[in-house]
């Protein structure tokens, strides 16, 4: 499967931010999306998200070389800010999910299952959210995106605040799922992103570039990345 982008363009008013990006993302994995901040990369994510209306272009799924029109469930979106519910307890949280969603997701597991699956403890399982740290809450916004089972996963710098420890396991969660997924993870940590994502990609003055490994051992290409980086004084 390929998520496609197509002649994709964003303007608000004269500033042009997205300039006619066309890439093809594939199932398997791990997409390192490289800018500075403020290079659009969010922007990207809510257009692909359809929370934001595209200036111009499309995107699709292509799975056996048909196109598929991408239904909401298709997408997840794993914020840099945990989006949870902080007055229910991990468990509530999870049961709700199960709950709504028993006759449309295929072989859901139990609370503990998906508990296991992200390395929450079990004296943390019926603690509230709001006394979880950051690392736990991005795991418990993660899980339900793995329950849908969304084909697409938008990680928007999900890793920059978190300690070692957290920060580790969601890489390892990521590269056990990836397989099943076409996994888009912005960030402008280059180090990060050759340390954890397959295919390396630079979001710079509105253009979409692969970047490829064996440029980086070209200082000119890789100083070219890194001036990319440089946030905007």
């Amino acid at each position: 499967m390929k998520l496609i982008l197509k002649d994709i363009r964003k303007s608000f008013e004269r500033k042009e931010v997205l300039k006619k990006i066309n890439f093809e993302f594939e199932e398997g994995k791990i997409y390192g999306l490289l800018g500075r901040n403020g290079a659009g990369k969010t922007t990207l994510f809510n257009c692909i998200n359809e929370d934001m209306e595209l200036s111009d272009g499309t995107f699709y799924l292509q799975e056996n070389n048909q196109k598929i029109k991408i239904k909401p469930e298709d997408i997840g979106y794993v914020m840099s800010i945990p989006v949870v519910p902080k007055f229910l307890t991990g468990r509530e949280f999870l049961k709700f999910f199960i709950d709504i969603n028993n006759e449309k997701v295929a072989d859901l597991k139990t609370e503990d299952e998906y508990f296991d699956m992200i390395n929450i403890e079990k004296e943390d399982r019926d603690k509230l959210i709001n006394d979880y740290s950051l690392g736990m809450q991005n795991k418990m916004q993660m899980i339900v995106n793995i329950m849908f089972n969304s084909k697409v996963l938008l990680l928007d710098e999900p890793l920059t605040s978190l300690d070692v420890v957290a920060s580790e396991e969601i890489k390892d969660i990521l590269k056990r799922i990836k397989k099943e997924h076409i996994i888009i993870l912005s960030t402008h940590i280059m180090d990060l992103a050759l340390d954890l994502c397959d295919e390396i990609v630079l979001l710079n003055n509105g253009i979409l570039e692969k970047v490829h490994r064996n440029d980086l051992d070209d200082t000119n290409f890789k100083d070219k990345i890194i001036n990319a980086l440089k946030e905007e004084k």
